[in-house]
């Protein structure tokens, strides 16, 4: 986390007349840090900023700060990975907002660290966006517990759908159902299942439907 300053030291901050250390009012937040880490990239606008003969116009407050216009929350991001060259990005904040923030200090490399991680993100498969394939088995009514108690393995019951009785066992009718089951797709099935009657059955069906 980026090291903030206390208001109460505000009026004693450069008591020491260190002139190492650098104190930026960003957004109304104030950091302290070194001229060290501001100058980790030498064409950024905050190593700029500091030199004696700048060629930036900025305004200090009354302790000294440099007054910078920016949002002190997607500030903490930047001066940590110039602190130690790492992406830090804090809960809540988002990778594009870095992104505005490193180019308008603009640090090269930062900026395609926040690239290069949003493109591994939209490049990511959301656990919830898994392909599926379904089938849909027909089977009469005294069939339907045992087929559904022995789907193979990666095979789940999704939904069951009744379509009348149109066969005749002896004396009584017996009504015929469509089974519908799913599986993740890729995961492997076993081939006797594959190629059931029932499956060509259903394949029949589904394309009167």
């Amino acid at each position: 986390m980026a090291a903030l300053v206390n208001s109460s030291d505000k009026h004693t901050f450069f008591k020491s007349g260190n002139k190492q250390w650098v104190k930026l009012n960003v957004g109304g937040t104030y950091f302290l840090t070194t001229k060290t880490t501001l100058a980790r990239d030498p064409n950024s606008f905050l190593y700029r900023l500091i030199q004696e003969d700048s060629d930036l116009i900025s305004d200090k407050d009354d302790t000294g700060a440099y007054l910078i216009d920016r949002d002190p929350n997607y500030f903490s991001p930047v001066l940590n990975y110039l602190r130690h060259g790492k992406l830090i990005i804090n809960k809540g904040l988002s990778e594009e907002g870095v992104l505005e923030e490193a180019e308008f200090y603009n640090i090269a490399e930062l900026i395609s660290l926040v690239k290069e991680k949003i493109c591994d993100r939209d490049n990511r498969t959301p656990k919830d966006s898994k392909k599926h394939v379904y089938r849909v088995l027909q089977c009469h009514e005294d069939e339907l517990t045992q087929m559904v108690s022995t789907l193979s393995d990666g095979w789940k019951f999704e939904q069951l759908v009744n379509i009348g009785s149109q066969y005749n066992y002896g004396a009584e009718e017996h009504a015929e159902f469509l089974c519908v089951v799913s599986r993740e797709y890729g995961v492997r099935e076993n081939s006797a299942v594959e190629h059931t009657d029932k499956a060509k059955v259903l394949q029949q069906k589904g394309s009167r439907m």
